[in-house]
C-alpha cells in the first residue's frame, strides 16, 4: 500500500503508480471477460468454464473494490491539492459508477462458485453481455476521472 505523500509532486507520483497498477488489473479483467465471453457452448458439466468465470469474478471484485476503496479517494485528494473544484464531475459520474458496481456484485453473487455457476449457466451469455456493456461505460467514466483529476495535477507539478 502506498503511503500518503507530503508534497503534490510526491502525491501525484504515488497515485500515478497506483493508477497504472489498477489499469493493468483492468486489462486482466478485459482479457478474462473475453475468454469467458468467447466460449460459445455453455454446459453445466464444463468445469473449465466455471473456473474461468470464477477467475473473472475474482478480478472483477478486486478491480471494483480498488476503485471504490482506493483510487477514487486518491483522485479526489489530488483535485483538492490542485484546488480544482471537482464536485460537479464527481456528482455526475459516481452514481453511474455505483450502478455498475451493483451489477458487478450481482454478477459475482450469481457466479462466484462452481455450484452457483453451474446452476446459472443458462443465464451466463445474457449476464456477460449486460456486464460487458456496463463495464465499458464504467471504464469510460473512470478514464474521465483520471483525465480530469489526475492528469490535470500532472500538468501543475511538471
Amino acid at each position: 500500500m502506498l503511503t500518503e505523500a507530503t508534497s503534490p509532486t510526491d502525491h501525484w507520483g504515488s497515485v500515478d503508480k497506483l493508477i497504472k497498477h489498477w489499469l493493468k488489473e483492468r486489462q486482466e479483467l478485459i482479457v478474462l471477460y473475453c475468454k469467458v465471453d468467447g466460449l460459445k457452448e455453455f454446459t453445466p458439466q464444463d468445469t473449465p468454464i466455471a473456473v474461468k468465470v470464477q477467475a473473472l469474478c475474482q478480478v472483477l471484485i478486486d478491480y471494483v473494490s480498488a476503485g471504490h476503496f482506493e483510487i477514487y479517494h486518491k483522485l479526489v485528494k489530488e483535485a483538492e491539492l490542485s484546488n480544482h473544484d471537482c464536485q460537479d464531475l464527481i456528482s455526475r459520474i459516481m452514481p453511474k459508477i455505483q450502478d455498475s458496481t451493483e451489477l458487478a456484485l450481482a454478477f459475482n453473487d450469481r457466479y462466484a462458485s462452481v455450484e452457483l455457476c453451474e446452476k446459472s449457466m443458462p443465464l451466463l451469455a445474457k449476464d456477460l453481455n449486460k456486464l460487458g456493456m456496463v463495464m465499458v461505460e464504467r471504464f469510460d467514466l473512470e478514464d474521465q476521472l483520471i483525465d480530469r483529476l489526475h492528469n490535470r495535477l500532472r500538468e501543475q507539478v511538471a
